[in-house]
């Protein structure tokens, strides 16, 4: 009798031990999301600064800026292929370092080609961690047995709103951008050495199985992540993005232009957006746990057209303003399970597996990102910018019919990330 309470005395204790990982493992990688999102916006908000220290035109401003989109787009085809090799918290390490470290080289360059090069480091270690990092939520979900996606992203967005706010501020004061990077490199360089032990780990990838060592494995390591069901996955966050690009950048010219508000008042679209979307994703993961991601992602998909209907019809930039933040809520949670349901799907090939599903995934969402704006205002030339957002409303309606391809299948093969077995109540 002793003897099996001391072994349900070691069973509890090796559970409380794997508990704590996830736990620690969860919150680090939240606090990279979070990084993540800071530098961005701390690279975005200082945008006129750099126009100004460098008196660059807008033309060259423009050019500069594709670099960085350019670059990403090449990191992420980049970052399935070092994961497999190194592991994606150590790409995750890495490109956390490298990006402010990148960030500082904008600040120091003396012209435009340096210029031209440090853009190119910013966008490529952005790629690699924006791949990396949402590898590394699933892994984690897959330890904890629970959806925690929507919360890292929501971090993505609480950390944005701070970059934003800490960089208008350095800008305000004066802050030149290369003392202004040097300092918030500091700051998270330290948070990646406290956080980055903490990552959950994967065995990098030896090679292919024996059963695997013909030419068909070349062949199948090439397609790595592009299964049908991730290439599906990704037009679905393509839309998803294209979508949020567009209310990005064009909003406040909706606002103004075609309702007539003040400046000010233009602005309060992407705020109302950009708000109501980090709320819902702060409770995301609390609707995960409830409900089916097919039924998240349809009722929010189809709350955003709604939205954006609403945005088309209305008579008063006020009901304008409320659409969307409409819209905003209705995408909060569906892009976090569209990655969280790629990376599940790429698991069947181990962690590196995963990172190569999100890299095909970030791939196609990323070309959307970019080109969305370009092309809402290429078509608003011809149709005006009422219609063009309209148009924005069947890829929505289309995300939403197809909502079933996220319900997800975990692998009977799940890789040893962070503790296994772990019970739901850990976190």
């Amino acid at each position: 009798m002793s003897e099996v309470a001391r072994d349900a005395g070691r069973e509890r204790r090796r559970e409380g031990r794997e508990g704590r990982a996830v736990r620690r493992a969860r919150a680090a990688v939240t606090a990279v999301f979070a990084v993540n999102g800071a530098l961005i916006a701390a690279f975005a908000v200082r945008t006129p600064s750099l126009k100004t220290e460098h008196a660059l035109t807008a033309g060259l401003l423009g050019l500069l800026t594709a670099l960085v989109g350019v670059a990403a787009l090449a990191a992420t085809q980049v970052a399935g292929r070092l994961a497999a090799r190194i592991g994606s918290a150590w790409v995750v390490r890495i490109a956390a370092v490298a990006l402010p470290l990148a960030l500082l080289g904008v600040g120091l360059a003396g012209g435009p080609v340096h210029l031209a090069a440090a853009m190119l480091l910013v966008g490529a270690a952005n790629g690699l961690l924006d791949t990396a990092m949402n590898a590394q939520a699933v892994m984690v979900e897959r330890a904890a047995h629970r959806p925690i996606m929507n919360g890292c992203h929501a971090a993505w967005s609480i950390g944005s709103v701070a970059g934003s706010l800490t960089g208008g501020a350095a800008a305000q004061a004066g802050m030149s951008l290369t003392t202004h990077y040097l300092i918030l490199g500091a700051a998270v360089t330290a948070v990646v050495l406290v956080v980055g032990g903490r990552l959950p780990a994967e065995e990098p990838s030896a090679g292919p199985s024996p059963a695997r060592t013909d030419d068909g494995a070349g062949r199948r390591g090439r397609r790595a992540g592009w299964a049908r069901r991730v290439l599906l996955l990704g037009a679905m966050g393509a839309a998803v993005l294209a979508c949020e690009g567009a209310v990005i950048t064009w909003s406040g010219v909706f606002l103004h232009e075609d309702l007539g508000a003040s400046l000010g008042t233009a602005s309060l679209g992407l705020v109302a957006f950009t708000a109501w979307q980090t709320a819902g994703r702060l409770v995301g993961d609390r609707l995960s746990a409830r409900h089916p991601a097919r039924v998240l992602v349809r009722s929010g998909a189809a709350l955003a057209a709604a939205g954006l209907t609403a945005v088309v019809v209305a008579p008063t930039p006020i009901l304008a303003v409320a659409g969307f933040a409409l819209a905003g809520l209705g995408l909060a949670t569906p892009l976090p399970l569209i990655f969280s349901a790629a990376g599940h799907a790429g698991t069947e090939e181990g962690g590196a597996g995963a990172t190569a599903a999100v890299a095909r995934l970030t791939t196609m969402t990323y070309s959307a990102m970019l080109l969305a704006p370009a092309l809402v205002g290429r078509v608003a030339e011809a149709l005006g910018l009422t219609w063009t957002l309209a148009l924005l409303v069947p890829p929505l309606v289309t995300v939403a019919w197809k909502a079933p391809v996220v319900a997800r299948t975990p692998s009977s093969s799940t890789p040893p990330v962070v503790a296994a077995g772990v019970p739901d109540e850990a976190l």
